[in-house]
């Protein structure tokens, strides 16, 4: 099999996102979607024509159910998913005036962190042309330990991505800074929101902040602006891009989607699959684009719900004439 028709594999969580409602004759109700940055990037990778494997602990209740048919409908593999014996995660989503989510966990000892080794290795074999992880799957124990091991396990035949995804109000962020040494020499390319930055790096101007992860060993840096678009550094050579304008209504999953359209763009250059020795500054840039393209159409609908590949193309000559302006997370 090449490397160009090689899987992206996605190891992570899968999480239920509940968001509040109000009105009816309940004072409170809860509207739920199914999410998890992981599973949001292997769902949108799946509707993007990738070949994407989905590795996760699925549960077998009410919400884990609902997970594999969401994924299963977005054409992603579930042969590297466990079956669960523990609950779900869930989440509750409270929105500001600006459709940013603030969200309360229940999580504690549910299925998504008990990962073994010999599950991992089980799920993850070769040919792969990416592994992508990160979010709170990689830092909860017991399982992210394991998960750390598999970066090094994996690098002789896949790509190895990364998105930390920082959680403050579940992780102390100093779990994460301890980490980064040790997830930046395993990483080939690492994608962090700026509050991601804000927390790993603190007070640092993103363009200086691109050297410290160069300086621990990964090549490509990914930092995701919300309104002012992106910023990626290839071995310190620098290129931005503008997002995209778009009516937001909730940012829910656009960074995990703006992640996903960017591999994919460079699955289809035949860009992974090893240590990026092939890939080019202009090829970054226009999977950049692509994936602000992505991130632009999550923000414009509630929750969680990337495009397909048809709707991208069918809105391709709109999208042509937009101006900057939407959060890619």
């Amino acid at each position: 099999m090449s490397q160009s028709s090689a899987p992206i594999a996605v190891l992570g969580e899968c999480v239920a996102d509940a968001f509040t409602t109000r009105g009816g004759e309940a004072p409170l109700g809860l509207e739920v979607f199914p999410g998890g940055g992981p599973a949001n990037t292997a769902v949108a990778l799946g509707r993007l024509g990738t070949p994407t494997r989905f590795v996760g602990r699925l549960s077998a209740d009410l919400f884990g159910r609902l997970f594999r048919e969401h994924l299963a409908a977005s054409d992603v593999d579930l042969s590297g998913c466990v079956d669960a014996a523990e609950s779900s995660t869930l989440a509750i989503a409270d929105l500001d005036d600006e459709g940013r989510a603030d969200f309360s966990f229940h999580a504690q000892g549910t299925a998504d962190w008990q990962w073994t080794t010999d599950e991992l290795v089980s799920a993850v074999k070769a040919p792969l042309a990416c592994l992508h992880t990160g979010s709170l799957a990689l830092v909860r124990p017991p399982g992210g330990e394991a998960i750390e091991r598999l970066l090094t396990l994996v690098r002789p035949w896949a790509t190895v991505s990364l998105d930390p995804n920082v959680r403050p109000l579940l992780v102390d962020p100093a779990v994460y800074r301890a980490a980064l040494p040790r997830w930046c020499a395993a990483a080939d390319i690492m994608r962090l929101s700026d509050d991601d930055l804000e927390h790993l790096v603190p007070g640092a101007e993103p363009e200086r902040a691109v050297d410290v992860f160069h300086a621990a060993g990964t090549r490509l840096v990914v930092i995701t602006l919300g309104a002012k678009g992106v910023l990626a550094s290839l071995d310190g050579e620098l290129r931005r891009v503008e997002a995209p304008h778009t009516d937001v209504v909730d940012t829910v999953g656009a960074g995990d989607s703006f992640m996903a359209g960017f591999l994919h763009a460079l699955h289809a250059d035949g860009a992974l699959g090893g240590r990026l020795s092939a890939l080019d500054v202009e090829q970054v840039g226009e999977a950049l684009e692509f994936g602000a393209r992505v991130a632009s159409a999550v923000v414009a609908v509630r929750g969680a719900n990337p495009p397909w590949a048809a709707d991208l193309a069918a809105d391709a000559d709109a999208d042509a004439g937009a101006k900057p302006g939407v959060d890619v997370g």
